[in-house]
């Protein structure tokens, strides 16, 4: 009797899986198992541990096909994805990645179909895996105990405690591996452990939480290093637990500073930027009075490591009497080889957008928040990198001097960077935009997106952007034609 004259009589075969994460296992049956025409309703996939007494009237032996050469379709995609998916915790996944398989032969460009609820539920169990793998490189934490047995007699090795949501612990053994090569450490986790002992890794099976320490003297300096890199100007909670859940706390010592520090946020940025401000006074000279004396200055420069970067200072350009100011967050690329603000593609989408509120750019000064371009080099492109907070405080000496120099009526910041080294502390555009804010030398701040904001976004999305900032450009015109006249 032929594999196919089985399946016409309604043969079901039950695959056991050796592991819970055998992709190559899991591959090789498949293939078998699609050669012989076996449909997906006549296979059961079964995890070590699973219960297959469903399907004990099953055959065992798989059948052998007539031609073990016909070819397999399969996309790269598929076979991306499956790898991923083979690690996943739903005891669906196998079932489900044996249907796609089966699908495939007869539709092989199938996985770009976005619609098919198969192809969404493998992406979404896909994701999940690669970001369980991230989440378990950003979470581990050792702790050193004693080992009287360690090699060489050192006496050292680590462990850690992690609680993973998929079968991922001897896949990422790798980056352990490579991250702690020196090291002798294992991770015990609910799903299995590992161990590295500074040449081979070796598994052993689940662990509780019991098994690991729970704290060791390092820790303490730690989590005084954490505090102290805390920075209360760049918190955003809703990304910091976006990016970690909470349910990874508890396995993390600097955790518990977490409430207290985000308690107390705004009273240390306070205290920066107080510091920020007692350092104007302490290590600048005195402020320059001309903008030519200020153009000389931050040429000369080094106050933050962004000026000791291969790059010149980009000064201010526009009347020192200029009714406008508009202020950016820092030179580009190209800005910094001309030494001209707002030349790039940012500065075009800018003076499009003034042209079009009635502004006319002659007659307005427009400078930076940071006067260097900060970067980081990639071969020979320099990419941008923002700046920091500190740094964008220590420039505010620059852009103060040259606000007290043209006096203007209203000032214009682009984006997040400029708003704080206005202002002195973060605030959301979204919030504050299409609203004058008094400033203490009775000019008028108002806060938009940067330009290079609308250039990163497409659709709908850019569409809405440029009509929000087209809209905030109109009111600063309005407002500059109710001060001036």
């Amino acid at each position: 009797m032929t594999a196919l004259q089985h399946v016409k009589l309604g043969t079901y075969y039950v695959v056991h899986m050796p592991e819970p994460d055998d992709f190559a296992f899991w591959r090789e049956r498949a293939r078998q198992l699609v050669q012989c025409d076996v449909p997906p309703d006549r296979v059961a996939w079964v995890e070590p541990g699973g219960n297959g007494s469903l399907f004990s009237h099953g055959d065992k032996r798989l059948p052998v096909p007539d031609d073990a050469t016909r070819m397999i379709r399969a996309s790269k995609r598929f076979l991306s994805i499956a790898k991923n998916v083979a690690h996943h915790s739903d005891p669906e996944r196998f079932s489900l990645l044996y249907a796609m398989l089966w699908r495939l032969q007869s539709n092989p460009r199938l996985m770009e179909d976005k619609a098919d609820s198969q192809v969404r539920r493998l992406e979404d169990m896909d994701k999940s895996v690669r970001r369980d793998a991230h989440k378990m490189h950003a979470f581990v934490r050792f702790r050193m105990v004693g080992d009287e047995e360690g090699p060489e007699g050192n006496g050292e090795h680590y462990v850690a405690w992690f609680e993973p949501d998929h079968h991922i612990v001897r896949r990422e053994a790798g980056f352990f591996v490579r991250r702690f090569a020196n090291m002798h450490w294992s991770i015990l986790t609910p799903r299995g452990c590992i161990h590295w002992d500074g040449e081979v890794v070796r598994e052993s099976g689940p662990a509780q939480k019991s098994d690991a320490p729970q704290g060791d003297p390092a820790e303490d300096l730690w989590r005084k290093y954490y505090a102290s890199i805390f920075n209360p100007a760049r918190l955003k909670i809703g990304a910091m637990l976006k990016e970690m859940p909470r349910k990874y706390w508890k396995n993390m010592p600097e955790a518990a500073l977490i409430p207290e520090l985000v308690a107390g946020a705004q009273k240390r940025e306070s205290e920066m930027v107080d510091a920020g401000a007692s350092l104007f006074g302490e290590e600048f000279e005195d402020r320059p009075e001309t903008l030519a004396a200020i153009d000389k200055a931050i040429h000369a420069c080094r106050k933050c490591p962004i000026g000791s970067l291969e790059n010149e200072a980009v000064m201010g350009e526009g009347p020192d009497d200029a009714a406008l100011m508009i202020v950016g967050e820092q030179p580009g690329d190209q800005e910094d080889l001309a030494g001209k603000p707002f030349v790039g593609p940012a500065g075009q989408v800018l003076d499009a957008a003034l042209a079009v509120a009635g502004i006319e750019r002659e007659q307005t000064y427009v400078t930076n928040a940071v006067k260097h371009f900060k970067y980081t080099q990639r071969g020979k492109r320099r990419l941008h990198q923002s700046p920091t907070a500190k740094e964008i405080d220590v420039c505010r000496w620059w852009h103060e001097a040259e606000r007290a120099i043209v006096k203007p009526k209203v000032v214009l910041a682009l984006g997040a960077s400029a708003a704080r080294a206005m202002l002195g502390k973060t605030v959301s555009i979204s919030k504050v935009r299409g609203e004058p804010m008094p400033l203490d030398d009775g000019s008028e701040l108002w806060v938009t997106a940067h330009p290079s904001y609308l250039l990163r976004l497409d659709g709908d999305a850019k569409a809405e952007q440029e009509r929000l900032f087209a809209a905030d450009l109109a009111a600063v015109k309005e407002r500059l034609s109710q001060l001036v006249g």
